[in-house]
Protein backbone atom coordinates (compact mmCIF):
# COMPACT_ATOMS: atom_id res chain seq x y z
CA UNK A 1 0.00 0.00 0.00
CA UNK A 2 1.23 3.51 -0.81
CA UNK A 3 2.83 5.22 2.22
CA UNK A 4 0.49 8.20 1.78
CA UNK A 5 -2.58 6.05 2.36
CA UNK A 6 -2.43 6.11 6.14
CA UNK A 7 -2.17 9.89 6.01
CA UNK A 8 -5.26 10.08 3.80
CA UNK A 9 -7.14 7.77 6.16
CA UNK A 10 -6.17 9.91 9.13
CA UNK A 11 -7.32 13.08 7.36
CA UNK A 12 -10.64 11.45 6.46
CA UNK A 13 -11.22 10.18 10.00
CA UNK A 14 -10.33 13.54 11.50
CA UNK A 15 -12.80 15.18 9.13
CA UNK A 16 -15.61 12.79 9.99
CA UNK A 17 -14.90 11.80 13.60
CA UNK A 18 -12.40 14.33 14.89
CA UNK A 19 -14.85 15.34 17.61
CA UNK A 20 -15.88 11.74 18.24
CA UNK A 21 -19.01 9.84 17.23
CA UNK A 22 -21.61 11.34 19.52
CA UNK A 23 -24.45 9.07 18.41
CA UNK A 24 -22.66 5.73 18.60
CA UNK A 25 -20.86 6.46 21.86
CA UNK A 26 -24.12 7.59 23.47
CA UNK A 27 -26.02 4.46 22.52
CA UNK A 28 -23.43 1.69 22.85
CA UNK A 29 -21.18 1.00 25.86
CA UNK A 30 -17.63 -0.16 25.23
CA UNK A 31 -18.66 -3.74 25.93
CA UNK A 32 -21.31 -3.84 23.20
CA UNK A 33 -20.15 -5.84 20.22
CA UNK A 34 -21.57 -6.44 16.72
CA UNK A 35 -20.88 -8.14 13.44
CA UNK A 36 -21.35 -6.42 10.08
CA UNK A 37 -20.63 -6.92 6.40
CA UNK A 38 -20.15 -4.75 3.34
CA UNK A 39 -21.97 -6.00 0.26
CA UNK A 40 -22.22 -4.92 -3.38
CA UNK A 41 -25.61 -3.81 -4.66
CA UNK A 42 -24.58 -3.93 -8.31
CA UNK A 43 -22.16 -5.83 -10.50
CA UNK A 44 -18.76 -4.25 -9.95
CA UNK A 45 -15.00 -4.72 -9.85
CA UNK A 46 -13.64 -4.82 -6.32
CA UNK A 47 -10.92 -2.38 -5.31
CA UNK A 48 -9.85 -0.90 -2.00
CA UNK A 49 -10.54 -3.73 0.44
CA UNK A 50 -7.22 -3.29 2.19
CA UNK A 51 -7.83 0.44 2.49
CA UNK A 52 -11.27 -0.14 4.00
CA UNK A 53 -9.80 -2.69 6.40
CA UNK A 54 -7.13 -0.19 7.38
CA UNK A 55 -9.83 2.38 8.20
CA UNK A 56 -11.52 -0.01 10.64
CA UNK A 57 -8.22 -0.93 12.28
CA UNK A 58 -7.21 2.72 12.49
CA UNK A 59 -10.37 3.48 14.46
CA UNK A 60 -9.99 0.45 16.73
CA UNK A 61 -7.22 -2.12 16.48
CA UNK A 62 -9.47 -4.69 18.17
CA UNK A 63 -11.89 -4.74 15.22
CA UNK A 64 -11.56 -7.98 13.26
CA UNK A 65 -11.78 -7.66 9.48
CA UNK A 66 -11.99 -10.47 6.91
CA UNK A 67 -12.14 -10.19 3.15
CA UNK A 68 -14.79 -11.88 1.06
CA UNK A 69 -13.14 -11.06 -2.26
CA UNK A 70 -9.88 -9.77 -3.69
CA UNK A 71 -9.09 -6.50 -5.42
CA UNK A 72 -9.64 -6.96 -9.14
CA UNK A 73 -12.42 -9.53 -8.71
CA UNK A 74 -15.66 -9.06 -10.61
CA UNK A 75 -18.56 -9.63 -8.23
CA UNK A 76 -22.31 -9.58 -8.61
CA UNK A 77 -24.98 -7.76 -6.66
CA UNK A 78 -25.42 -9.26 -3.21
CA UNK A 79 -21.81 -10.43 -2.83
CA UNK A 80 -20.30 -9.76 0.59
CA UNK A 81 -16.85 -8.35 0.01
CA UNK A 82 -15.77 -7.59 3.57
CA UNK A 83 -16.86 -8.54 7.10
CA UNK A 84 -16.02 -6.82 10.36
CA UNK A 85 -16.70 -7.59 14.01
CA UNK A 86 -15.90 -5.98 17.33
CA UNK A 87 -16.99 -3.03 19.46
CA UNK A 88 -20.19 -1.64 17.95
CA UNK A 89 -19.38 2.02 18.47
CA UNK A 90 -15.99 1.65 16.78
CA UNK A 91 -17.48 -0.24 13.87
CA UNK A 92 -20.07 2.47 13.26
CA UNK A 93 -17.54 5.27 13.62
CA UNK A 94 -15.47 3.77 10.81
CA UNK A 95 -18.40 2.90 8.55
CA UNK A 96 -18.74 6.00 6.38
CA UNK A 97 -15.01 6.60 5.91
CA UNK A 98 -14.42 2.97 4.94
CA UNK A 99 -17.30 3.08 2.47
CA UNK A 100 -16.16 6.39 0.98
CA UNK A 101 -12.79 4.88 0.06
CA UNK A 102 -14.29 1.60 -1.11
CA UNK A 103 -17.09 3.10 -3.22
CA UNK A 104 -14.71 5.52 -4.93
CA UNK A 105 -12.09 2.92 -5.77
CA UNK A 106 -14.59 0.25 -6.85
CA UNK A 107 -16.25 2.83 -9.07
CA UNK A 108 -12.97 3.61 -10.86
CA UNK A 109 -12.06 -0.07 -11.18
CA UNK A 110 -15.51 -0.89 -12.58
CA UNK A 111 -15.41 1.87 -15.19
CA UNK A 112 -11.85 0.92 -16.13
CA UNK A 113 -12.94 -2.67 -16.69
CA UNK A 114 -15.64 -1.51 -19.10
CA UNK A 115 -13.06 0.39 -21.15
CA UNK A 116 -10.59 -2.51 -21.01
CA UNK A 117 -13.27 -4.90 -22.24
CA UNK A 118 -14.28 -2.50 -25.01
CA UNK A 119 -10.68 -2.35 -26.26
CA UNK A 120 -10.09 -6.10 -26.09
CA UNK A 121 -8.53 -7.51 -29.24
CA UNK A 122 -7.49 -4.15 -30.69
CA UNK A 123 -3.94 -4.14 -29.34
CA UNK A 124 -4.48 -0.60 -28.04
CA UNK A 125 -3.52 0.15 -24.44
CA UNK A 126 -6.04 2.16 -22.40
CA UNK A 127 -4.40 4.47 -19.87
CA UNK A 128 -5.49 7.04 -17.33
CA UNK A 129 -4.31 10.66 -16.92
CA UNK A 130 -3.30 13.00 -14.11
CA UNK A 131 -6.92 14.15 -13.74
CA UNK A 132 -7.20 12.63 -10.29
CA UNK A 133 -8.53 13.70 -6.90
CA UNK A 134 -5.75 15.74 -5.22
CA UNK A 135 -3.80 13.48 -2.87
CA UNK A 136 -5.54 10.31 -4.08
CA UNK A 137 -3.56 9.74 -7.26
CA UNK A 138 -1.74 6.58 -6.15
CA UNK A 139 -4.98 4.97 -4.95
CA UNK A 140 -6.97 5.99 -8.01
CA UNK A 141 -4.30 4.78 -10.40
CA UNK A 142 -4.19 1.50 -8.48
CA UNK A 143 -7.95 1.22 -9.04
CA UNK A 144 -7.41 1.76 -12.78
CA UNK A 145 -5.00 -1.19 -12.81
CA UNK A 146 -7.46 -3.34 -10.84
CA UNK A 147 -9.94 -2.66 -13.64
CA UNK A 148 -7.56 -3.92 -16.31
CA UNK A 149 -6.34 -0.60 -17.74
CA UNK A 150 -2.91 0.98 -17.40
CA UNK A 151 -1.29 4.07 -15.96
CA UNK A 152 0.05 7.07 -17.83
CA UNK A 153 2.65 9.12 -15.99
CA UNK A 154 1.92 9.56 -12.29
CA UNK A 155 3.69 12.88 -11.93
CA UNK A 156 5.31 15.64 -13.94
CA UNK A 157 8.71 14.10 -13.24
CA UNK A 158 8.20 10.78 -15.02
CA UNK A 159 8.61 11.70 -18.68
CA UNK A 160 8.47 14.73 -20.95
CA UNK A 161 5.10 15.68 -22.39
CA UNK A 162 5.24 18.94 -24.36
CA UNK A 163 1.75 20.43 -24.47
CA UNK A 164 0.28 23.43 -26.27
CA UNK A 165 1.20 25.93 -23.54
CA UNK A 166 4.81 24.73 -23.49
CA UNK A 167 4.96 25.23 -27.26
CA UNK A 168 3.35 28.66 -27.07
CA UNK A 169 5.77 29.83 -24.38
CA UNK A 170 8.83 28.34 -26.13
CA UNK A 171 7.88 29.74 -29.52
CA UNK A 172 7.81 26.50 -31.54
CA UNK A 173 7.60 22.74 -31.30
CA UNK A 174 11.18 22.39 -32.50
CA UNK A 175 12.53 24.79 -29.90
CA UNK A 176 10.60 23.19 -27.04
CA UNK A 177 11.65 19.70 -28.09
CA UNK A 178 15.30 20.66 -28.53
CA UNK A 179 15.45 22.20 -25.06
CA UNK A 180 13.70 19.20 -23.54
CA UNK A 181 16.10 16.82 -25.28
CA UNK A 182 19.10 18.72 -23.95
CA UNK A 183 17.86 18.75 -20.34
CA UNK A 184 16.02 15.43 -19.97
CA UNK A 185 17.70 12.17 -18.89
CA UNK A 186 19.14 10.29 -21.85
CA UNK A 187 16.60 7.44 -21.58
CA UNK A 188 13.62 9.76 -21.26
CA UNK A 189 10.95 9.53 -23.96
CA UNK A 190 9.73 12.89 -25.29
CA UNK A 191 6.10 13.20 -26.30
CA UNK A 192 4.54 16.17 -28.11
CA UNK A 193 0.86 17.12 -28.14
CA UNK A 194 -0.66 17.97 -31.52
CA UNK A 195 -4.12 19.38 -32.19
CA UNK A 196 -3.88 19.67 -35.98
CA UNK A 197 -2.29 17.72 -38.82
CA UNK A 198 0.10 20.63 -39.35
CA UNK A 199 1.26 20.25 -35.76
CA UNK A 200 1.65 16.50 -36.30
CA UNK A 201 3.99 17.19 -39.22
CA UNK A 202 6.02 19.62 -37.12
CA UNK A 203 6.31 17.07 -34.29
CA UNK A 204 7.50 14.39 -36.72
CA UNK A 205 10.09 16.74 -38.26
CA UNK A 206 11.30 17.75 -34.79
CA UNK A 207 11.93 14.11 -33.91
CA UNK A 208 9.31 13.46 -31.22
CA UNK A 209 9.42 9.97 -29.73
CA UNK A 210 5.65 9.97 -29.26
CA UNK A 211 2.83 12.20 -30.48
CA UNK A 212 -0.38 12.82 -28.57
CA UNK A 213 -3.31 13.48 -30.91
CA UNK A 214 -5.54 15.77 -28.91
CA UNK A 215 -9.30 15.96 -29.55
CA UNK A 216 -9.16 14.68 -33.10
CA UNK A 217 -12.07 12.86 -34.75
CA UNK A 218 -11.38 9.27 -35.87
CA UNK A 219 -10.88 10.24 -39.55
CA UNK A 220 -8.38 12.90 -38.50
CA UNK A 221 -6.62 10.36 -36.28
CA UNK A 222 -6.30 8.00 -39.25
CA UNK A 223 -4.78 10.79 -41.32
CA UNK A 224 -2.35 11.64 -38.53
CA UNK A 225 -1.26 8.01 -38.24
CA UNK A 226 -0.44 8.02 -41.97
CA UNK A 227 1.64 11.18 -41.57
CA UNK A 228 3.53 9.73 -38.60
CA UNK A 229 4.17 6.52 -40.53
CA UNK A 230 5.67 4.65 -37.61
CA UNK A 231 8.20 7.40 -36.82
CA UNK A 232 6.74 7.86 -33.34
CA UNK A 233 4.37 6.15 -30.95
CA UNK A 234 0.80 7.42 -31.21
CA UNK A 235 -1.43 8.38 -28.30
CA UNK A 236 -5.04 9.48 -28.75
CA UNK A 237 -6.65 11.65 -26.09
CA UNK A 238 -9.70 13.83 -25.64
CA UNK A 239 -13.35 13.17 -26.32
CA UNK A 240 -13.10 9.38 -26.34
CA UNK A 241 -16.16 7.75 -24.77
CA UNK A 242 -16.95 4.13 -24.08
CA UNK A 243 -19.30 3.94 -27.05
CA UNK A 244 -16.77 5.54 -29.44
CA UNK A 245 -13.62 3.81 -28.22
CA UNK A 246 -13.48 1.21 -31.01
CA UNK A 247 -13.62 3.96 -33.62
CA UNK A 248 -10.40 5.41 -32.18
CA UNK A 249 -8.60 2.09 -31.63
CA UNK A 250 -7.25 2.15 -35.17
CA UNK A 251 -4.21 0.35 -36.59
CA UNK A 252 -1.19 2.49 -35.77
CA UNK A 253 -2.66 3.86 -32.52
CA UNK A 254 -0.69 2.59 -29.54
CA UNK A 255 -2.41 4.24 -26.59
CA UNK A 256 -5.75 5.87 -25.81
CA UNK A 257 -5.70 8.01 -22.67
CA UNK A 258 -8.98 8.66 -20.90
CA UNK A 259 -9.30 11.15 -18.06
CA UNK A 260 -12.83 9.96 -17.33
CA UNK A 261 -11.45 6.77 -15.78
CA UNK A 262 -10.70 8.79 -12.67
CA UNK A 263 -12.44 12.14 -12.92
CA UNK A 264 -15.88 10.87 -13.96
CA UNK A 265 -16.22 7.39 -12.48
CA UNK A 266 -19.46 7.11 -10.46
CA UNK A 267 -19.23 5.73 -6.95
CA UNK A 268 -20.01 2.04 -6.78
CA UNK A 269 -23.09 0.97 -4.85
CA UNK A 270 -22.01 -0.79 -1.65
CA UNK A 271 -23.32 -0.56 1.89
CA UNK A 272 -22.57 -1.85 5.37
CA UNK A 273 -25.18 -3.91 7.22
CA UNK A 274 -24.92 -4.48 10.95
CA UNK A 275 -26.26 -7.77 12.25
CA UNK A 276 -28.06 -8.02 15.58
CA UNK A 277 -25.74 -6.74 18.27
CA UNK A 278 -24.81 -8.47 21.49
CA UNK A 279 -23.32 -7.30 24.76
Amino acid sequence: MHPRTDHLIDLALEEDAGLGDLTSRAIFPATHRSRAFIAAHEDLVVCGLEVAARVFKRVDASLRVTHGARDGDRVGAGRRVLSVSGPTASLLTAERTALNFLQRLCGIATLSRRFADAAAGTGVRIVDTRKTTPGFRALEKYAVRCGGCHNHRSSLGEHVLIKDNHIAAAGSVARALRRAREAAPHLCRIEVEAKTLAEVRKAVRAGADAILLDNMAPLRVAAAVRIIGGAARVEVSGGVRLETLRAYALPGVDVVSIGALTHSAPAADLSLTVLRGRR
